[in-house]
C-alpha cells in the first residue's frame, strides 16, 4: 500500500532532510514509517490497527511522538508551506472526531450550588447557635 506518490516522497523527504538536520540516526524503512503516520492520521485510527505492509505499529507510534516532542512535524509544514507546497484552500472539522470527556455525557450530577446570600445565612445561623451551647457534662457519681 503506498500513501504517498514518488513525487509527493521526494517533496516531503528534502523538507524531513532539512527539518532533522544533525538530530538523530538515519531511518532504514522511512518511507513505510512515515506513510504508516499519515495513514493512522487520515484514518483515525489506533496504532496497533496500522496495516502490517507499513512494519511494527509501534515504529510510527514512537517515531510520531519523538518527532512531535522535538518539533519535527512543525519545522516540515514550516518548510513546505514557505515553498508554497502545501495547498490548505478549506479546512473542516467533523464533529465525529472532537471527544468529549466521559463525564460530559449524562444528567446533573454532583452537589447543587447553594446561592451566595443562603450560604452566608446558613453559616451565620450555625456559628449563633454553636456559640450559645454550653458543653454538656456528665454527673460525677
Amino acid at each position: 500500500m503506498q500513501i504517498l506518490s514518488d513525487g509527493e516522497w521526494a517533496q516531503l523527504k528534502a523538507a524531513l532532510d532539512v527539518a532533522r538536520s544533525g538530530t538523530g540516526r538515519p531511518l532504514g524503512e522511512e518511507r513505510k514509517t512515515v506513510e504508516a503516520i499519515i495513514w493512522r492520521q487520515r484514518n483515525g485510527a489506533k496504532w496497533r490497527a496500522v496495516p502490517a505492509e507499513f512494519g511494527p505499529w509501534w515504529k510510527g507510534a514512537q517515531l510520531h511522538i519523538r518527532w512531535s516532542r522535538a518539533g519535527v512535524w512543525e519545522r516540515v509544514f514550516a518548510i513546505l508551506r514557505d515553498a508554497g507546497q502545501p495547498e490548505l484552500d478549506e479546512v473542516f472539522l467533523d464533529g465525529t472526531n472532537v471527544r468529549a470527556h466521559h463525564k460530559t455525557a449524562g444528567a446533573k450530577g454532583g452537589r447543587t450550588c447553594m446561592p451566595l446570600a443562603a450560604r452566608v445565612g446558613a453559616t451565620a445561623q450555625r456559628l449563633a447557635r454553636s456559640a450559645t451551647r454550653k458543653p454538656a457534662r456528665s454527673a460525677l457519681p
